[in-house]
């Protein structure tokens, strides 16, 4: 059932209309796809090192179906950004490119009609499944010991799903690199866990590995990244309010992303 499940994301990638560019290549590179047990102790280490609010792959299956579910599995996708487009945003200092821009906009639409296929697909097979980032109670909180944080991370399930460690920007390192999005969805089904290939969160990033590199400090151009870790506050304002405000308009989309501490660095599209 897991090569079935992986099977359909990546023919879903491949043949949706809304994995394309305005000059028909595609957003987004062959998916990498992992899965993680829901009763995994770290969705409930989660809420000590997240908060609380933070919920687990049970619970989220609970309080779609308003009923006591035994065992949830979490499927996890990772959609690398292609080469041109992170080429286009390497040459960048200050704003993103407009392929990135786009591909923070529209390729997030792709990401967003993924999960939602996914969701019909597994109801399809008879199973209970639920796309965590579209559920109405999944929110952000601003006001949390780490800082901004939301209901359910998907880069916290893709870490527990076996796809990666964090950088010192906050981003996972995968084996495709860091240059991708992220989509997720829960379901009632039994699946086994992919192994976690790491020793711990961080392995993946030359800094936080070796004391090396940190070439993500010097990509962003606001400061909000340094030797003690991301400044999500001051990111958050420029990849938010400043950049849209300068480039939204011109590249024609409403979310433009950054993305330049995820080019031109050696964690760009592998595990350095």
């Amino acid at each position: 059932m897991k090569q079935e499940i992986t099977d359909e994301i990546r023919r879903f990638a491949l043949e949706s209309p809304f994995n394309r560019m305005e000059d028909g290549a595609p957003y987004f590179d062959e998916p990498l796809v992992g899965f993680a047990d829901g009763d995994d102790p770290l969705f409930t280490e989660y809420k000590r090192i997240i908060g609380d609010f933070h919920l687990t792959p049970l619970e989220i299956l609970q309080r779609a179906f308003s009923r006591e579910i035994s065992s949830a599995s979490v499927i996890v996708w990772i959609l690398p950004i292609t080469r041109p487009t992170r080429e286009s945003n390497r040459s960048q200092d200050l704003l993103p490119s407009r392929a990135w821009s786009q591909t923070r906009n529209h390729g997030e639409t792709f990401n967003v009609a993924l999960r939602r296929h996914m969701v019909t697909w597994l109801e399809g097979k008879g199973r209970r499944a639920i796309a965590p980032q579209l559920a109405p109670f999944w929110k952000e909180f601003a006001d949390t010991p780490v800082g901004i944080a939301s209901a359910w991370s998907e880069r916290h399930g893709a870490y527990a799903a076996g796809l990666g460690t964090f950088s010192l920007n906050d981003a996972l390192i995968t084996s495709k690199g860091i240059a991708h999005r992220i989509g997720s969805v829960i379901t009632d089904l039994a699946l086994a866990p992919a192994p976690r290939p790491y020793p711990d969160h961080l392995h993946n990033c030359l800094f936080h590995r070796e004391g090396t590199c940190g070439v993500c400090i010097d990509r962003c151009p606001v400061g909000a990244i340094s030797q003690s870790g991301h400044d999500k506050p001051r990111c958050r304002r420029y990849v938010y309010e400043e950049v849209p405000d300068q480039v939204a308009k011109l590249y024609d989309v409403a979310q433009t992303g950054c993305g330049l501490c995820q080019t031109r660095v050696p964690c760009e599209e592998r595990i350095p």
